[in-house]
C-alpha cells in the first residue's frame, strides 16, 4: 500500500504544476519501476487534454530552436507548454547526450513550461520507447500543449506520427531535403510543413516542391507550409496558428480515431513486449533446445515447433 500511497501523492503533486512530481513520476516511467502500472492506472483518469505536436525532420534543419521559439509563441498565448526532447543515448550513461539544463535556458524559469529530456536507450524510429507513459504524465500536468522533438535521424522519423495529434515536418532551403525526405516518405506523415531558416538561397524553391508534393496528397487537409526563421521568431506566430487551425480541423472526429490507433498500437507494442520477455525466460529452456533439434532432424517443422513454443508460454 505504501507504493500506491507515494504514487498517488505524487500524481496529485503533478497535477498541482508540483515540476518535482511531473520529474518523479517520469524517471518511474523512463527507468520502468516496479510502480509502473501503479503510475499508469493513477494518470489515466486525468489524460486526454493536452494537445501532442511532434516536430521532426533532418538533422541540423533546427528543430530545437524551433521548439524554443514555439514555446515563446504559445507562452504569449497563455498556453502551459510540456516539452518533450527524445535525445540520442549515452553510451556511457544511458541517459539522454543532450540534457534539459542545456537546451532551452529562456524558459527555465516560467513555471508554465515543463521541459524534460529522453533518452532514446536504443529504441529505433527517433522516439522512446518510455515516451506514450510520458505524455500522459505531461498531460496530467495541465500542459495544454505538448511539444515532442524527436532525434533528428532522418527517414526513421515517421514514428512521430503514430505518437502526435499534429505532426510539423521541418526541412531547410538549399540542401535537397525536401526531395530526400519526400523519397523516404517522411513529408506523407506532416499535417504542417515548416521550412526553417527561410532567410537562405532556395526557400522558395523548397517551397514549391512541398506545394507539388502536398497536391498529390489525397486529404480533406492540405497541409499548409509556413516560411520561419527560428533564430529571430519570424514566422513561428503562423505556426502555432497553424496548429491551432489543425486541431480544430482534428475535432471533427480524426483526432478520436487517430487517439484511438495510437492506444491500440501502444497495447500491441506492450503485449508484445511482454512475450519477448517470457520467450526470454524459456530461451535456456530444454524445450526450445528439443524443438530446435527435432526441425533440424526433419521430424518437424519451424512453423509446427513455433505452434508448440507458444502453447507452452
Amino acid at each position: 500500500m505504501a507504493v500506491d500511497l507515494n504514487v498517488g501523492e505524487l500524481v496529485a503533486g503533478a497535477r498541482r504544476g508540483e515540476a518535482r512530481a511531473v520529474a518523479r513520476l517520469i524517471s518511474l516511467v523512463e527507468d520502468e519501476s516496479p510502480s509502473l502500472r501503479d503510475v499508469s492506472a493513477a494518470l489515466a483518469p486525468h489524460t486526454g487534454r493536452a494537445h501532442i505536436v511532434g516536430l521532426t525532420g533532418p538533422p541540423g534543419v533546427g528543430k530545437s530552436t524551433s521548439t524554443s521559439a514555439l514555446v515563446t509563441a504559445l507562452r504569449a498565448k497563455e498556453r502551459r507548454v510540456g516539452v518533450l526532447a527524445v535525445d540520442p543515448t549515452s553510451p556511457f550513461s544511458g541517459g539522454a547526450l543532450l540534457g534539459d539544463r542545456v537546451r532551452m535556458q529562456e524558459h527555465a524559469t516560467d513555471d508554465d513550461v515543463y521541459i524534460r529530456s529522453m533518452a532514446t536507450r536504443g529504441h529505433l524510429g527517433g522516439l522512446a520507447g518510455a515516451a506514450p507513459q510520458a505524455l500522459r504524465v505531461l498531460d496530467a500536468a495541465g500542459c495544454d500543449v505538448i511539444l515532442v522533438e524527436t532525434v533528428g535521424v532522418g527517414q526513421s522519423e515517421v514514428e512521430i506520427a503514430g505518437l502526435a495529434d499534429t505532426t510539423l515536418v521541418l526541412v531547410a532551403p538549399g540542401t535537397g531535403d525536401g526531395i530526400q525526405a519526400a523519397k523516404a516518405g517522411i513529408l506523407e506523415i506532416g499535417d504542417i510543413f515548416v521550412i526553417n531558416k527561410s532567410d537562405r538561397e532556395g526557400a522558395n524553391t523548397t517551397r514549391r516542391e512541398l506545394r507539388n508534393i502536398v497536391a498529390m496528397r489525397e486529404s480533406d487537409w492540405k497541409a499548409p507550409i509556413v516560411l520561419t526563421v527560428a533564430t529571430t521568431g519570424e514566422g513561428v506566430a503562423e505556426v502555432v496558428t497553424e496548429i491551432e487551425r489543425h486541431r480544430e480541423y482534428l475535432a471533427g472526429g480524426e483526432l478520436d480515431q487517430r487517439r484511438l490507433a495510437r492506444v491500440r498500437r501502444e497495447i500491441e507494442a506492450m503485449a508484445l513486449a511482454s512475450l519477448h520477455r517470457r520467450m526470454g525466460d524459456v530461451t535456456g529452456d530444454a524445450r526450445l533446445g528439443t524443438l530446435a533439434a527435432d526441425v533440424l532432424a526433419g521430424r518437424s517443422d519451424p512453423f509446427a515447433a513455433a505452434d508448440l513454443l507458444v502453447e507452452h508460454l
